[in-house]
């Protein structure tokens, strides 16, 4: 007879990685829990699957051997998947993303950890509440081309409203929402600079929707064409992961080294630098001028100050 594997609950698992923060940071270790549990934990969201982690690339090292004495249900954890980077330095300062899971197969404990938040336009590390990333961070990461993220988006920028914090106009992605927008703000000057379109919603203007869904489609070609750029790059360092043929019994040390070994000749440290984030930027204009009208192009953001990759 097989036992079946039961999932941990999401309680048990948001004290275990509540408690794996508060560890790491009494050792140090600049990190805090974003993306889907963050969204739980602001109350815009009622469950998740993953935890996904920001750590300051320069403590990856120390987290790494954190990691390795930290037991969820008697186990220790391990590298997911052939694809994911080795949690080091060098390779999280260029945007790469180290995957961990907990044994058994289908316990539902899986870690994704961040050296730099993708598309964060400031330093996260200035923003953090409790455990968690700032709804600032957290609604730049969810700018994704999942639709399933964008409401969450709208609602962590309202959530910055109330609490007094006009950036949230940033991540309102609502139309009715935005057109409250002129009545609202005191300068909206120093907004609309940042996010062109504000000045549509500010005059009522009716082209605000067709500006809207532009920005939604921007941001979803610019997050293809980023993942498009590290899944090209990963494909040499992923082959050489698998042939190399570790045990999945083998150890994270042993894991680890493995990893590093194949990264160095394999895996580009930095490859939206390597590819031109300018060009990258104008070939999702590109792409986005196939299907939006070019009128509504004319409210695009400047987006450069979301992919310097500069670490916290």
């Amino acid at each position: 007879m097989v036992n079946k594997v039961m999932p941990f609950s999401y309680a048990e698992l948001e004290k275990f990685y509540e408690g794996m923060v508060r560890r790491a940071r009494s050792r140090g270790i600049p990190c805090a829990i974003t993306s889907g549990m963050a969204c739980v934990a602001f109350g815009v969201s009622g469950a998740t699957k993953d935890c996904d982690l920001l750590c300051a690339p320069d403590w990856a090292g120390e987290l790494l051997d954190l990691l390795g004495h930290l037991r969820l249900g008697g186990h220790l954890p391990g590298y997911r998947g052939n694809l994911t980077a080795p949690l080091d330095a060098r390779w999280f300062r260029g945007g790469w993303t180290s995957h961990f899971e907990w044994a058994p197969a289908g316990s539902g404990a899986y870690l994704d950890i961040f050296g730099v938040a993708p598309r964060g336009s400031s330093p996260w590390v200035a923003e953090i509440r409790g455990f968690y990333a700032g709804l600032h961070t957290v609604a730049e990461m969810k700018r994704t081309q999942r639709d399933k993220d964008w409401p969450f988006v709208t609602a962590l920028g309202a959530k910055m409203l109330q609490a007094g914090d006009e950036r949230g106009w940033l991540h309102i992605f609502d139309e009715n929402l935005l057109r409250t927008f002129g009545a609202a703000v005191k300068e909206p000057e120093k907004l609309c600079l940042r996010r062109p379109l504000l000045e549509l919603a500010a005059t009522n203007d009716p082209r605000l929707r067709a500006a809207l869904r532009a920005e939604i489609e921007y941001w979803h070609e610019l997050d293809r064409a980023r993942l498009g750029i590290y899944e090209k790059a990963v494909r040499p360092y992923m082959v050489a992961v698998r042939k190399a043929g570790l045990s999945p019994a083998a150890g994270l040390v042993e894991q680890h080294g493995l990893r590093v070994k194949c990264a160095e000749r394999h895996l580009p440290l930095n490859p939206l630098h390597d590819y031109g984030i300018p060009r990258m930027i104008l070939e999702a204009r590109e792409a986005l001028a196939q299907i939006i009208q070019p009128a509504a192009m004319a409210w695009l953001p400047n987006v450069s100050e979301h992919f310097n990759l500069s670490a916290p």
